[in-house]
């Protein structure tokens, strides 16, 4: 069997022609993997990127498309998720290592903002639907967590808790002054 293909391959220029594409796309091809534990759960994560997508594509500054599989374990049960992506950094700037450690810090800037926004200040669950209001709570709301993070405090919930039993201290910190 195995002479059979190999004489398959000398023999039928298409065939081998399709197998150095193969190969050629093989080596244009890379993958990174990192597992994570913690919170009760265990996450792997494997990006695999490409550059021999490029040519099929219409999206101007293409430089790789990306494969992201998330992997979750949580109390035994197991789910799988596939994202995909295009990029215009080049291999030289940023390999497939490179690119999960920036789709994963790119996640973690989104939790750390909106997370705040929605469970601490609740923004989801705002009904202000209308006009100009969403959008100047939402200032409102940034306002607030940058003053929060300027106090470096470690519970943005609690110190807002602090901050409504004593309001001379919030008023402190809007002006630039914040008491103990």
């Amino acid at each position: 069997m195995k002479q059979a293909v190999a004489d398959a391959f000398e023999h039928d220029p298409d065939v081998a022609r399709s197998n150095r594409e193969r190969r050629l796309e093989r080596l244009e091809q890379q993958t990174a993997s990192t597992v994570n534990k913690g919170h009760g759960r265990i996450e792997q994560r494997t990006l695999t990127s490409t550059t021999a997508l490029n040519k099929y594509l219409d999206w101007p500054g293409v430089q790789q498309v990306f494969r992201l599989e998330r992997r979750r374990t949580i109390r035994g049960k197991r789910t799988t998720e596939i994202a995909y992506g295009i990029t215009s950094l080049a291999r030289t700037q940023a390999d497939a290592a490179a690119l999960l450690a920036l789709v994963r810090g790119h996640w973690s800037i989104e939790n750390n903002l909106f997370g705040v926004r929605d469970t601490t200040f609740g923004e989801d669950a705002c009904r202000v639907r209308t006009g100009h209001a969403p959008q100047n709570l939402a200032a409102i709301r940034n306002v607030a967590i940058t003053l929060l993070n300027q106090i470096h405090c470690s519970n943005k919930a609690a110190t807002l808790r602090r901050h409504a039993a004593h309001p001379h201290e919030a008023i402190a910190l809007i002006r630039g002054s914040p008491e103990n």
